[in-house]
């Protein structure tokens, strides 16, 4: 590490359990976004400033005047671009030694794979059921630690899975059906605060595994409840009917 960065991230290398060497680890990671919305475009900016190495920003969509509220990264003047471009012309400008690859569009099958596999780490901010599904089945297969969030009205959740070290639960075992719709803020509203927060929190989970330091939990559920302030934990267990898990044990 050069006298720069020594300065710039003097406050993290005072952790004793962090130190030189988390540092170093976070510098050398490849953290796969997949959604640039209320939950990644807060994750991609502290990830970005605490300095890891190579950020893939991953959004099919473009940015919109009722995006602004919750999804802070950006500025009224981008309205319009690509939320991807969007989000590493600004992260450009608070860290510019980070490395920011851009995928402009939603990410399936055959490029979902390989993006995944190409990742320390996957975070999934996305807004609809068949991504996250898609997600978890990629990372499952390929042993790629997961952190997944969402938020909608006053509530959150939020959950890690160490695929890279255990391979159950799986996110279908939390939830083997859902629909689109039950995860839709554009029809049940959110408070902006709330999917920050969650945001925020992937990017502590994230940096955590990215530099080795930490604890992260597999297959432990964290709910919100914005309206009243308050956190509870719920520990996962297979689903042995699970259709994710029994294509992984097949």
């Amino acid at each position: 590490m050069n006298e720069s960065e020594l300065d710039r991230y003097s406050r993290q290398l005072l952790l004793p359990n962090f130190d030189i060497q988390g540092q170093l680890n976070l510098a050398q990671a490849k953290i796969l976004i997949i959604g640039l919305g209320g939950l990644g475009n807060i994750a991609a900016t502290y990830l970005a400033t605490s300095g890891v190495g190579t950020l893939v920003l991953a959004d099919g969509d473009q940015l919109e005047c009722s995006n602004l509220p919750r999804q802070v990264l950006y500025a009224e003047h981008q309205l319009g671009l690509n939320k991807v471009d969007a989000a590493a012309a600004q992260i450009a400008l608070k860290n510019s030694a980070v490395q920011i690859e851009v995928i402009a569009q939603k990410l399936a099958d055959n490029s979902l794979l390989r993006a995944v596999e190409q990742a320390d780490v996957v975070l999934d901010c996305t807004d609809n059921f068949t991504a996250r599904k898609a997600i978890n089945r990629a990372c499952l297969l390929l042993r790629k630690p997961l952190v997944s969030a969402a938020a909608i009205r006053w509530e959150g959740q939020l959950v890690s899975f160490l695929y890279h070290q255990q391979s159950t639960p799986c996110y279908e075992c939390l939830y083997p059906s859902l629909s689109d719709q039950q995860l839709s803020c554009n029809e049940s509203g959110i408070v902006a605060p709330v999917v920050g927060l969650l945001g925020v929190y992937q990017a502590l989970e994230a940096l955590k595994l990215a530099s080795g330091c930490g604890k992260v939990k597999h297959g432990v559920l964290r709910l919100f409840d914005g309206f009243e302030g308050s956190w509870r934990e719920i520990r996962l267990s297979q689903d042995p009917e699970c259709s994710a898990c029994s294509l992984e044990n097949s």
